[in-house]
């Protein structure tokens, strides 16, 4: 048995260093995003009903690309993949601040959706740290790459606070902000040291197992569905906070500080969730996440007094944390390198079709219910999370009671 106390290889720590970097950096325009997103939809849409449409496009801009993009990166490498996410992040930033300006909600729609390709991209960080790591350290190296979303959430919400009001049309100065940050990207991946597999000779037989196959595979198909409900409930409960806390009477600024609060929590414990999953399993810290996102939904049911909208929020982060390493751990030990690119494609296909359909329905739920006003379309949000949780928590439940020969 290996000794997971030694040192790490010279290309893993650095790959998981620039990794980290990348996370806290460049993905601080996620939460930017996802903080002004539903309240510049709102400011534009012609109708309240469409105001969280841009997140939707966003989260739909990701969901096409996961699979190609996951394929390119298995040709070209990773370092090429993330220039290339980057690039399509900062044009679909400056279609967006144009959109805004001229005041166009179709042209800020078509932004949103290119800025989802940088969305996928930073989806595959968390992958790409085990791409160079040993067995042993690849929880941890998801789990440290994960971290680095600790500086983005302090990072992004205060850029929103310095941008958002910072020009005569509100909101302008923060998606040229994230035009800037995703200007960063190439000079921090020329430093990536991962290896491209190469083309695969075509006259060759395949390696590994077919996508029909691998989605008969219990472990993946589970890791899947959790990973997908974990992220789709914390984006339909983080889409509607901004329109919940400023429609029940809050301002702007508390929306900010809520979300970064938010976010904080979904990557502080990824310090230690990692060693949480060699200790206790990646199934058990799988449930306690789910366990976790089903209290977020009872706190927020309580009322939409600040407090509460804090303390759910915060909870929503945690049990976030816990479901999506967890099962972007069980997914990393159930396949071959070979299977990497179908497997990873077809997983964050899975995520981010969750997260795109839940966003969907954010808008929806906060703003177009019959005599529907903040405080109920809050409800509507979180009681929606119920159904969700009892697949993602049955699928778990099957898969633990499997006999171990079966599974």
């Amino acid at each position: 048995m290996s000794d997971i106390t030694a040192p790490l290889a010279p290309r893993e720590k650095r790959n998981t260093i620039i990794l980290v970097l990348a996370q806290a950096i460049l993905g601080a325009q996620m939460p930017m995003i996802f903080t002004v997103g539903g309240l510049a939809g709102q400011m534009l849409a012609p109708n309240a009903c469409f105001a969280t449409l841009p997140i939707s496009m966003i989260v739909l801009g990701s969901v096409l690309s996961a699979q190609p993009l996951s394929e390119f990166m298995a040709a070209r490498g990773r370092r090429a993949g993330f220039i290339l996410a980057n690039g399509f992040g900062a044009t679909g930033a400056a279609i967006a601040a144009y959109a805004l300006y001229i005041g166009s909600f179709w042209l800020f729609m078509l932004g949103s959706l290119l800025t989802g390709t940088y969305m996928s991209a930073q989806g595959f960080y968390r992958f790409a740290a085990t791409d160079t790591a040993s067995p042993e350290f690849q929880p941890k190296a998801i789990s440290y790459v994960l971290a680095g979303g600790l500086f983005a959430a302090i990072l992004g919400p205060q850029l929103v606070k310095l941008t958002s009001q910072a020009m005569l049309v509100p909101f302008l100065a923060t998606y040229l902000a994230i035009i800037a940050i995703n200007a960063l990207g190439p000079f921090l991946f020329a430093f990536l040291d991962i290896p491209a597999p190469g083309r695969r000779d075509k006259s060759a037989p395949l390696q590994g197992r077919t996508r029909r196959e691998l989605l008969r595979d219990p472990v993946i198909v589970v890791a899947m569905i959790c990973a997908m409900v974990s992220y789709a409930l914390m984006n339909l409960v983080m889409t509607s906070t901004p329109l919940a806390v400023v429609g029940c009477g809050f301002e702007q600024g508390d929306a900010a500080n809520i979300v970064s609060a938010h976010v904080l929590a979904m990557y502080i414990p990824s310090f230690f969730t990692g060693h949480l999953i060699a200790r206790f399993g990646k199934q058990t810290i799988v449930g306690l996440g789910l366990v976790i996102l089903a209290g977020a939904g009872a706190v927020a049911l309580t009322g939409v007094e600040l407090d509460k909208f804090y303390l759910a929020l915060i909870l929503l982060g945690l049990g976030w944390n816990f479901g999506f390493i967890g099962a972007t751990a069980m997914l990393a030990s159930a396949h071959t390198p070979e299977e990497r690119g179908h497997v990873q494609g077809m997983n964050d296909f899975v995520v981010f079709g969750g997260v795109f359909l839940a966003s969907l329905s954010s808008g929806g739920l906060m703003n177009c219910l019959e005599g529907g006003n903040a405080q109920a379309g809050w409800q509507a949000v979180n009681i929606a999370m119920l159904p969700f949780l009892t697949l993602a928590g049955g699928a778990l439940i099957w898969l633990t009671m499997r006999p171990k020969d079966t599974r």
